[in-house]
């Protein structure tokens, strides 16, 4: 073999090695890339999942602060109910000069039967 010939494959030789490092050094590179965005990808989908469970929480919310409206919302037309009732009561008793009460009209007795209301388990 003659010296230019070995030369040259010494030359490629050292090429070769020097391109394959260099493509193994890319590689890595490109395999933390890879790594790196696939993570992100996953960051994303749990935060995505996140918002849309925080999501679905203001939706309840929103429901639970319309009921809270209508709760409130009546409560007007309750003390005027109440009111009513109140000086009815107080009118038939100054109409009255002896009041029996028990016979006032808005006040009885009702019987809460307790027993039925507990669990089975309260009841051994």
């Amino acid at each position: 073999m003659r010296q230019s010939a070995a030369a040259s494959s010494r030359q490629s030789t050292l090429q070769n090695s020097a391109l394959n490092a260099a493509a193994q050094a890319r590689l890595l590179e490109k395999k933390k890339e890879y790594e790196a965005v696939a993570a992100l990808e996953r960051a994303s989908v749990q935060f995505v999942r996140r918002i849309d469970e925080l999501g679905d929480d203001f939706d309840v919310m929103a429901d639970a602060g319309k009921v809270c409206g209508q709760v409130l919302e009546q409560w007007p037309n309750m003390f005027r109910i109440l009111g009513l009732f109140l000086s009815a009561r107080e009118h038939q008793q100054d109409d009255r000069t002896t009041s029996d009460p028990q016979s006032t009209s808005g006040e009885r007795l009702v019987r809460v039967p307790i027993d039925e209301l507990r669990p089975s388990e309260d009841k051994t």
